[in-house]
């Protein structure tokens, strides 16, 4: 399948000037579906980048929109490598298991949603049970200085994504609570973040049916987005 799209990498204008396919026809792994989240940063430096939603309909891939987003304070790191409390956002193709929000779903969202409340938190504590995932109400073994309580990040998390970075077989000390969330104030803790329109329009957007995946890197380099 591969050399197919290698024989299709360039495609041309018809004023014979090359042109790049889109990008996810460039990535080595979509997820296997017809729809993909891409989140591109300039470099492993970035805090700023685009994140753009796309559809594969007739066999090619199309826009289905775009925003400006942010990603870690640090920057971004490869998510193979990365290491919990460095404020990077963790490069790579990630599964998107549930939504979740302080206020409703978004008319028309079909993912399953998760309403937060007052006994709604994610353990990001090593020594748990529960070590990245929902704890509601927090597990006994989970320590509270170690975890978010969702609650209290009514602007950031009215409405997100999980983001399945080491979230089916946790390793510890590689890291928690990775989600596509609402902008906060500036750069993520290592999170993916795009405005609140943008969010809302995401989540009206994406079908479990379509199983959507979110491919995080960079432009180019080590990481470049199109390794995964």
């Amino acid at each position: 399948m591969r050399t197919g799209l290698a024989l299709c990498a360039v495609l041309f204008t018809t004023a014979g000037a090359p042109v790049a396919p889109p990008l996810p026809a460039r990535l080595a792994d979509t997820g296997g579906g017809s729809q993909l989240i891409t989140a591109v940063a300039p470099d492993t430096r970035s805090t700023t980048g685009t994140v753009t939603w796309w559809e594969r309909r007739d066999g090619r891939w199309h826009r289905a929109g775009s925003a400006p987003a942010r990603f870690g304070a640090k920057g971004l790191a490869d998510g193979a490598r990365r290491e919990q409390g460095t404020d990077t956002t963790p490069t790579g193709l990630y599964e998107l298991p549930y939504a979740f929000g302080t206020r409703p779903a978004p008319p028309g969202t079909r993912t399953p949603y998760r309403r937060v409340n007052r006994d709604s938190w994610w353990c990001q504590d090593n020594r748990s049970r529960v070590y990245n995932r929902w704890s509601e109400p927090l597990a006994a073994d989970c320590r509270a200085r170690e975890s978010e309580h969702l609650e209290e990040y009514g602007r950031q998390y009215a409405h997100a994504l999980v983001v399945g970075f080491n979230y089916e077989r946790p390793v510890r000390g590689r890291g928690a609570g990775i989600f596509l969330h609402v902008n906060g104030r500036g750069a993520t803790a290592g999170c993916v973040s795009v405005p609140a329109a943008a969010m809302a329009r995401i989540l009206a957007w994406a079908d479990p049916a379509a199983t959507p995946h979110i491919a995080i890197g960079t432009r180019s380099g080590a990481t470049a987005i199109t390794r995964y």
